[in-house]
């Protein structure tokens, strides 16, 4: 609250120099006059506007200096807009950069902003639930990127830092400028890349502008599950209005995004493969022993879900510039997005429960892909999955000119983050604890990962509430059900002071110094219940076995063998009582899960801009360095020492530690410019990515495995534990790229407004360019997740052991397993990109044109005392991208396919926890057709048509480096949406 307040001063002060500024310039000789449409932008990282577009020209004025010059206003729309757009923004910044700009005012092209990156050289996402929602750059995972808001670093929706693009509307933004080096005036810079995201200013546009979007969307598989909140159909309708008032001094934007976007999803999740060995047994033989020495399916947890995800997002932006000394600038935003799942399916337990293995199987390379398993009690499950979060952000800026030669910058912004998850599982069965019928399943192993059976009873008949499996059993309660329910807090706050010296002659043209103050805090806590059928204990005798229900056939997993199952609403049945809500009796994850990170970074930094000669070579770009001094404190739980299980609860303390560091990050880019439309870039940069939150946990978890109880090896003792560790520091690299970069000449380029006279240089000019790269990120200080020492545990007994047990107990050492430092590696890489429209090849092909990019990247990572290297998580070895497009008189078609092979990456695990697989690669194809109509009384409106996930790509990951050996299975259909356009002329 004394923040906002502060910010909230701070604001009313820029009101207030504002005015003075006024008062000041009447008294005192103009600078170089404001023009018509704004101030004079930096040439430094700034985007052309879609109206009126800005690019620079290597002149000589008469002190030898570089001079950017703006181009003549052209009204310009559509796809080939864009392509132009950013490649003004690639070529004109002054470090290696990717950027994409909106086709028209709240346009951006692809179907979402995560979609749309994900189509950028050198980067890819990872989808989710069916949209593209994370971001890795030259192969790195989303923990080792940041995301910015207007130069204003974003806090995360994840209980990490990771920034899931999927909760930002695209309808917001003007462009997007991803820098893949740094520079030292970049505050909140990742290790791999950053990506700043720019909304609509008022004052940068030439005029008023106002656009209305409307899309009707639906997916090619039917619905597979009902219930509350779900739907097969949706929609997207957007609204941007930008006008600007009092001579152009004063500008507002308004935005809003309703959205209703529905994902199908079919899932399934094997259990594991395990050994014959490693099967549960009856009476002292394997359940598995018919595998023949064969890896089989253990179990496998299956649904089909109906996911619908909402959002109402709101953008406004008042500027105000009321001469050529001040301009300031207040950018909200406010999105609020609830996602629902209905999850209808069943469990088999199989080898690692009570299913038996028949006679018959077929085998093929040691894994068993085809046979039948006898006494097999399923877990029919009615689940629900909701997450509903919120996300402001608050941006104030303020420009001052002081002279010609002199300009501060101070900046503060707020962003925060809410979220809340409920994932309910409800189960029923023929009976308690596997008394019922058994099943018999035949089951096949596809050649698509799918896994198809064959099951023999009617699960429509019969069915009551129960704990088929008795998994509530160790904890003395018959489990019916059991709820998860997640919550995160996180904010960020920043405030930066900048000052800058032009210079009018000499190597620099200019100097800028300042220093960047940030806060953040990020809690999350869980909640975990049972739901049980009246809420006793089986030791105290009057815990419910049973209890009856009413349902409603269904068959959410025909598409996998299953007819039919009875389904409900689990909500029902905890209004009416029959599910009742008890405590866990311990966390179902490795360590208590409450936790509680915050950072304090003071970050001063030293720039110094290029701008010269040598010889008859250009030369730009900047050199120079940050200084990052973090305090950061981590706060979590513990059991505490000699405590047992009494009454039900595990007694845990709280858990602090804190450290202290501080980095130096030096960065160097120079452009060196041979010709007109030739360039090579190269950079250097010492860069760093922060722990992740839920390693910085304070937490501990002890464990107690009663099957090595008499162990007396502590590496496979009784007790064991987990915990984060407070005092990790940044994983750091030396980054180095180089970028050799050709712009074609000629062609049409633009697609220009037939009112338009057609004189400009913008519409004279190529949108094509060849770019060459590479990159070598070296990896010091790698945060080693599961680092492990030896930890005498004699202060946590009796922790729940009887002393008959204790007796048994063969050693009380045992092996904690945290997060640290001790990881080193490298990435290394190539990148070749062609952007081309066909006309410079012919005429006949105007309109024509088509974007290439690949990536090939190679890497290695080794923890201390393990020498093997292995794969950075989050990388693919191939990442490549496809557009081919189309544009003439009004009618736009576009097709494109992105690519990755398989790679490491992160799933949601219990409780929203992050856990590591490895994701199988694949194309995903999309495509779109539009017409716009460019004048008659339908000026203005576009109609559209476009596909996603037309190659109903699957998602799917696996283990043991076989893509057979499936741990994840899911396939989303195809989306399609028809939608209209109006932009108001």
């Amino acid at each position: 609250m004394v923040l906002k307040h502060n910010m909230l001063a701070m604001a009313i002060a820029s009101v207030c120099l504002g005015m003075c500024a006024t008062a000041y310039a009447a008294t005192t000789p103009a600078a170089a006059p404001a023009t018509a449409a704004g101030p004079q932008q930096s040439t430094q990282d700034q985007a052309p506007t879609t109206s009126a577009d800005q690019t620079k020209k290597d002149e000589k004025d008469a002190d030898g200096k570089h001079k950017a010059q703006k181009m003549q206003a052209v009204e310009v729309n559509g796809f080939i807009s864009s392509i132009e757009n950013s490649t003004a923004l690639k070529r004109n910044s002054s470090t290696i950069v990717e950027a994409v700009s909106a086709e028209q005012v709240g346009k951006l092209p692809g179907v979402s902003i995560a979609d749309t990156l994900g189509r950028l050289p050198g980067l890819a996402v990872q989808t989710v639930s069916g949209r593209p929602q994370v971001l890795t750059i030259h192969g790195m995972g989303p923990d080792f990127s940041t995301a910015l808001i207007n130069g204003g670093q974003q806090v995360s929706t994840s209980n990490n830092r990771d920034v899931q693009f999927d909760q930002y509307p695209s309808s917001w933004f003007d462009n997007v400028v991803v820098h893949l080096s740094p520079s030292a005036n970049l505050i909140g810079q990742g290790l791999t890349g950053t990506v700043d995201m720019h909304t609509i200013r008022p004052l940068e546009k030439s005029g008023p502008e106002a656009a209305l979007n409307a899309h009707y969307i639906w997916n090619d598989m039917s619905q597979l599950s009902s219930g509350p909140g779900v739907s097969d159909k949706g929609y997207n309708v957007n609204g941007v209005w930008v006008h600007q008032f009092a001579d152009h001094t004063l500008g507002v934007t308004l935005g809003v995004d309703l959205e209703n976007n529905p994902s199908q999803i079919q899932h399934q999740q094997p259990w594991g493969y395990p050994t014959p060995d490693s099967c549960s047994k009856t009476n002292g033989v394997s359940n598995c022993s018919n595998a023949n020495g064969n890896q089989v399916l253990g179990g496998s947890k299956n649904f089909g879900i109906s996911d619908s995800m909402k959002r109402r997002g709101v953008l406004a932006t008042v500027q105000w510039q009321p001469n050529e000394f001040y301009t300031g600038t207040i950018d909200l935003t406010y999105d609020n997005f609830k996602e629902v799942q209905q999850a209808k399916g069943m469990e088999f337990p199989l080898g690692w429960a009570s299913g038996i293995v028949a006679p018959g199987i077929t085998a093929s390379n040691g894994l068993v892909t085809s046979g039948t398993y006898t006494n097999v009690s399923p877990v029919i499950r009615n689940d629900y999955n909701s997450t509903s979060a919120r996300v402001y952000n608050f941006n104030w800026e303020n420009k001052f000119t002081i002279n010609e030669n002199w300009t501060a910058n101070l900046n503060a912004n707020y962003s925060r983050a809410t979220r809340r998850d409920v994932s309910l599982e409800s189960y029923s069965g023929f009976g308690y604890n596997k008394s019922g019928p058994t099943d018999t399943i035949g089951f096949s192993e596809l050649g698509n990962g799918l896994l198809y059976v064959n099951p023999t009873l009617d699960y429509t008949q019969g069915m009551v509430l129960t704990d088929p499996q008795g998994w509530g059993g160790g904890n003395d309660v018959v489990q019916a059900g059991f709820i998860n329910a997640p919550h995160t807090v996180d904010y960020l706050a920043n405030l930066r002071l900048s000052v800058e010296r032009s210079f009018s002659s000499g190597p620099f043209s200019s100097m800028e110094f300042g220093v960047a103050y940030s806060k953040r805090n990020k809690t999350y806590h869980t909640d975990q219940d049972f739901l049980t059928l009246g809420g006793g204990t089986i030791s105290g005798g009057n815990a419910v076995q049973t209890a009856p229900f009413t349902g409603s056939s269904c068959d959410p997993l025909s598409w996998m063998g299953v007819s039919s199952q009875l389904c409900y609403n689990p909500f029902d049945l905890l209004a009416n009582g029959t599910l009742q809500q008890v405590p866990t009796f311990g966390s179902s994850l490795a360590m208590p899960p409450n936790w509680k990170v915050r950072e304090k970074t003071l970050t001063p930094y030293l720039q110094m801009n290029l701008d010269t000669y040598l010889g008859g070579v250009s030369l730009r770009g900047n050199f120079g360095i940050q200084a990052q001094r973090t305090s950061q404190r981590g706060v979590g739980e513990r059991v505490a020492p000699g405590s047992s299980v009494t009454g039900g609860q595990t007694q845990l303390i709280p858990v602090t530690a804190s450290t202290t560091y501080t980095r130096y990050l030096p960065s160097a880019n120079l452009i060196f410019g041979f010709t007109d439309n030739d360039d090579l870039r190269v950079s250097a940069a010492r860069t760093l990515a922060r722990p992740r939150m839920d390693q910085m946990n304070a937490s501990l978890g002890v464990s107690g495995n009663l099957t090595h109880l008499a162990n007396t090896d502590p590496n496979q003792a009784y007790f064991g534990a987990k915990g984060g560790n407070p005092k990790l520091t940044p994983t750091m690299a030396d980054n180095y790229n180089v970028s050799y970069e050709h712009y074609f000449s000629g062609g049409s380029g633009y697609e220009c407004n037939s009112n338009d006279a057609k004189n400009s240089d913008l519409c004279r000019s190529g949108a094509g360019y060849f770019a060459l790269s590479g990159y070598f990120i070296k990896l010091h200080d790698y945060i080693n997740p599961n680092a492990a020492y030896l930890y005498d545990f004699s202060a946590f007994l009796p922790f729940g052991l009887t002393p008959e047990q204790q007796a048994q107990l063969g050693t009380t050492k045992g092996i904690v397993e945290g997060p640290t430092n001790d990881g080193r590696g490298y990435v290394k890489g190539v990148q070749v990109t062609l952007n081309t429209p066909f006309n410079l090849v012919t005429p006949v092909l105007d309109g024509f044109g088509m974007i290439l990019t690949g990536n090939r990247t190679k890497s290695s990572l080794v923890y201390a005392g393990n020498p093997d290297p292995i794969t950075v998580p989050g990388l693919s070895k191939w990442v490549a991208n496809a557009t081919l497009y189309y544009q003439h008189s009004g009618f736009e078609a576009r097709i494109s396919d992105s690519y990755r092979s398989s790679f490491l990456g992160e799933v949601s695990g219990i409780s929203a926890s992050r856990i590591m697989q490895t994701v199988k690669g694949g194309s995903s194809y999309d495509a779109q057709l539009s017409y716009s109509f460019d004048s008659g009384s339908l000026k203005g409106l576009t109609f559209i048509v476009q596909g996603s996930n037309l190659s109903n790509k699957r998602f799917i990951t696996y283990q043991n480096n076989d893509p057979r050996q499936v741990l994840t299975w899911e396939r989303y259909g195809r989306r399609y949406d028809i939608g209209v356009s109006y932009k108001f002329q």
